[in-house]
């Protein structure tokens, strides 16, 4: 059966091809799925397969925004477990369809992401909230956030409950005006913009803080702890 250009031959072995990905371009994607983002993964692409299994893996790997090797490892290890069954399409494709365990399956993915995004959200919300306080007691009421997403927004909600303004996200490089309905500050601000900033950025957060720390004084820097940030040394 000649297989369509889109989907690469499955890799030869269950974990190989995720072993490696780690020499490869797509080395930093593999050592994610290894190090725990392989069940929030797995749901997801079991999501998309349950509502069209006739997506290609190119299509999948576009919508889950993974390399398309990474889906045919996936894919492969899914079936191997009984969860995706594997039949001839139309037009030189395949169809993937859900098993009764995968569906299964696919409900505790769920129940478990929910649990650990819920956890996730306890602790960030609790973390923000004491460093939020923590800044009005100082008189630093005027904070900025660097970097967008749920963690950004979770800042925010617990601003609410202290005297603390949110006056803006770094987002450097944006052309964006606004964000999250905030102003988007192009660069980290100045004292006369801020007193502090918070590190919201879960795409680079070390980045992020690092940069901060390199224009602003230390005190005038706040993470959070879920972000796991390796302290910087004084020069």
């Amino acid at each position: 059966m000649e297989r369509p250009p889109g989907d690469p031959p499955p890799p030869p072995g269950d974990d190989s091809a995720i072993d490696a990905g780690a020499d490869t371009g797509d080395g930093r994607a593999f050592r994610e799925v290894k190090d725990g983002l392989h069940g929030e993964l797995r749901l997801k692409l079991l999501s998309q397969l349950e509502h069209d299994g006739a997506l290609s893996q190119a299509e999948l790997g576009r919508r889950l925004g993974i390399a398309t090797g990474l889906v045919n490892a996936f894919i492969k290890r899914c079936a191997t477990k009984g969860l995706v069954k594997i039949r001839s399409a139309p037009r030189r494709r395949y169809a993937y369809y859900l098993t009764p365990k995968g569906l299964a399956e696919k409900g505790r993915l769920t129940v478990s992401y929910l649990s650990s995004s819920l956890r996730f959200f306890r602790r960030a919300r609790t973390q923000c909230l004491e460093l939020l306080r923590h800044c009005e007691a100082q008189g630093l009421t005027r904070v900025a956030l660097v970097g967008r997403g749920e963690l950004a927004e979770i800042a925010f909600l617990a601003s609410r409950e202290t005297g603390v303004e949110i006056v803006g996200i770094v987002l450097p490089g944006s052309n964006e005006p606004h964000c999250h309905g905030f102003p988007v500050l192009p660069d980290l601000p100045g004292p006369e913009v801020a007193d502090a900033v918070l590190i919201t950025d879960v795409a680079d957060p070390e980045g992020s803080y690092r940069s901060a720390l390199a224009h602003l004084p230390a005190e005038r820097v706040l993470a959070p702890a879920v972000l796991h940030l390796s302290p910087v040394a004084d020069p």
